[in-house]
C-alpha cells in the first residue's frame, strides 16, 4: 500500500477506523461519532463519512435505521460462513483461471511463488520468521491466483469478503505456530498450492476449483482450535468483534 503521505484523507480515515475497530477501541454495537472521529483521525468530516460507508460495505460497521453507523459484531456461524464464501469465490477464480489456459509466462508469478513457499516450508527452523515469510508468500499466491481468473467482478467480491479479518487467507496462520502439528499443516497447505498450480496449468477447471475450496476449509479447522481457547482466539485480528451464539 502507498505510504501515508500519498493516501487520500478518505483512505487514511478508513485505515484508521479499521485499526480502531479491530483493536477494540470501538466496541461492537457502539455508535461511531463522525465528529469524534474527525478529531481523532485529523481529517475533515466528509472523508470520515465516506470511510464509514466503505467500512459498511466491508461489513465492519452497520448503517443505522435512523442514520449513522455502529460497529458490527459477528457470531461463530458468521465466521464459518465467511470462510466458506471465500472458498467458494476462490474456487471459482481457480476454475476461471484454468479455463483461460494461461501460458508459461503468465503463470510464472504463481509458479515462482510456489517455489518460494517450498523453500520456506523446507526450513528446519519453523520459528516466527518462517511464519512471517509464509504469510507474505501466501498472500501473494492468493492474489496472483485471483488475478489469473481474469475477472474484475470476482476479484472485487473476494476483496469484499476478505476485508473481514477472520475470512482472509492468513487469518489463522499465526495460530499454527503454537500447534504441535504446525509443520504438518503447512506441508498440507503447500501441497494444495502446488495442486492448484498444476490444475490451472493443465486447464483442469473443476479440479482447480475443488482443491481451492478445500484449501480454504483449512481455516475452519484452525478456527475450531481458536474457539476452544479464548487466549488463542485473542490472537486473531478482529476477535473483539465475535459474540457468542
Amino acid at each position: 500500500m502507498a505510504d501515508d503521505a500519498r493516501l487520500t484523507q478518505m483512505e487514511r480515515a478508513q485505515l484508521g477506523l479499521r485499526q480502531m475497530i479491530l483493536a477494540g477501541e470501538l466496541a461492537p454495537g457502539e455508535r461511531v461519532s463522525e465528529l469524534a472521529m474527525v478529531d481523532r483521525l485529523g481529517v475533515s468530516r466528509t472523508p470520515v463519512r465516506l470511510a464509514l460507508a466503505a467500512l459498511a460495505d466491508e461489513g465492519l460497521v452497520e448503517a443505522g435505521s435512523t442514520g449513522g453507523f455502529t460497529v458490527a459484531s459477528f457470531t461463530e456461524a458468521d465466521m464459518y460462513d465467511a470462510i466458506e464464501l471465500r472458498g467458494t469465490l476462490e474456487g471459482l477464480a481457480a476454475r476461471m483461471a484454468a479455463a483461460r489456459r494461461p501460458g508459461r509466462t503468465e503463470l510464472a508469478p504463481l509458479r515462482d511463488c510456489v517455489g518460494s513457499l517450498d523453500a520456506v516450508i523446507g526450513r528446519r527452523d519453523q520459528g516466527p520468521e518462517t511464519f512471517a515469510d509464509y504469510i507474505r508468500l501466501n498472500t501473494q499466491f492468493h492474489a496472483v491466483l485471483v488475478d489469473l481468473s481474469g475477472s474484475p467482478m470476482v476479484k472485487r467480491q473476494i476483496a469484499r469478503v476478505t476485508a473481514l479479518p477472520f475470512a482472509a487467507p492468513n487469518a489463522f496462520v499465526r495460530l499454527q505456530a503454537d500447534l504441535p502439528e504446525s509443520r504438518h499443516i503447512l506441508i498440507v497447505a503447500q501441497d494444495q498450492h502446488r495442486q492448484i498450480l498444476d490444475a490451472v496449468e493443465n486447464g483442469e477447471g473443476w479440479r482447480a476449483e475443488d482443491i481451492a475450496r478445500e484449501h480454504a476449509r483449512m481455516a475452519r479447522r484452525n478456527l475450531q482450535v481458536a474457539l476452544r481457547n479464548r487466549e488463542t482466539l485473542s490472537q486473531v485480528p478482529g476477535a473483539v468483534l465475535i459474540r457468542a451464539g
